[in-house]
C-alpha cells in the first residue's frame, strides 16, 4: 500500500509522462503536492523506486519511468497512523498479547514497516501472527512485517516478521521502531549524538539520517525475528 503522498506523486508523474513524454521537474512535483521542500519529493521518489513503481534512468535529467501503478486508485490512509474502529491514533502497541502455557503467542500484526525508506505502518485489526514465546521479553509486544533491505547486515530481511517490545525509550545502539515527525515509521538502529538522534541502517547503500530529539519518538525495540521459508 502506498502512502497518500506517494500515490499522489505517482499519479502526477504518470499523467505528465502520458501528456508530454517528459517527467515533471522537482519544483513542479513540489508545487503539485503542496510540499515545502524538494527533500520531501526526493524521499517520495526514493520510496516509489524501492517499491518498484518507478525507475530513474541514469545519465539523463528528469528521466523517470513508471513501471507499474497501484492495483486500486483508492487513496490510502494517512501515514504514521493506526486504524482502529472509526478513529485514528499514532502508531502504538498498547494491545496486550494472549498466551497460554506452552502455546504460541498471538500478537497483533501491524503493517509492513520499511527497513529502507520509511513507509506507513497500518494496523489491520483482524490481523494477528503466532510466534514462539521464546522470541519475546516482558511487557506488551506487537509484530511488524519488514519491507526493504536496509537492515540486511543486521540479519533483518525483506518479509521477516519483527517482534517489537513496546517502549518509548531505548539505549544507543538498539534497533528500534521510530516515528519521525509523527508521520513516518521506520526500523533502524538508534544512535544518540548529543542533542541529535541518528537512525542508522545496516546496509552501506543507505544513508544514516539525523534528526533533532523532538522529531523522533520511539515506538518499541526489536526483541526477535520470525522467518518462514
Amino acid at each position: 500500500m502506498l502512502t497518500k503522498k506517494q500515490h499522489e506523486l505517482l499519479s502526477f508523474i504518470h499523467q505528465r509522462l502520458n501528456a508530454t513524454g517528459v517527467a515533471p521537474s522537482f519544483d513542479e512535483m513540489k508545487a503539485a503536492l503542496n510540499l515545502k521542500s524538494k527533500s520531501g519529493i526526493h524521499r517520495l521518489i526514493t520510496a516509489l523506486e524501492e517499491r518498484g513503481f518507478i525507475r530513474r534512468l541514469a545519465h539523463r535529467a528528469r528521466a523517470l519511468e513508471v513501471l507499474k501503478l497501484p492495483e486500486t486508485a483508492a487513496g490510502p490512509h494517512a501515514v504514521g497512523e493506526v486504524i482502529q474502529g472509526n478513529f485514528r491514533r499514532p502508531l502504538q502497541a498498547s494491545d496486550t498479547h494472549t498466551q497460554s502455557e506452552g502455546a504460541a503467542v498471538e500478537l497483533p500484526l501491524f503493517g509492513r514497516i520499511a527497513a529502507g525508506t520509511p513507509i506507513e505502518a497500518l494496523r489491520d485489526p483482524t490481523a494477528t501472527v503466532e510466534v514462539p514465546p521464546s522470541l519475546m521479553g516482558t511487557g506488551n509486544h506487537y509484530a511488524l512485517e519488514v519491507a526493504g533491505d536496509s537492515m540486511i547486515d543486521a540479519g533483518i530481511y525483506d518479509g521477516d516478521t519483527a517482534i517489537i517490545q513496546e517502549c518509548d525509550t531505548a539505549e544507543s545502539g538498539t534497533i528500534v521502531v521510530a516515528l519521525i515527525d509523527n508521520e513516518e515509521v521506520t526500523l533502524k538502529r538508534l544512535r544518540r549524538k548529543g542533542a541529535s538522534i541518528a537512525l542508522e541502517p545496516a546496509n552501506q547503500h543507505y544513508e544514516t539520517r539525523i534528526f533533532g530529539k523532538d522529531r523522533v519518538h520511539i515506538q518499541g525495540k526489536l526483541v526477535g525475528l520470525y522467518r518462514q521459508y
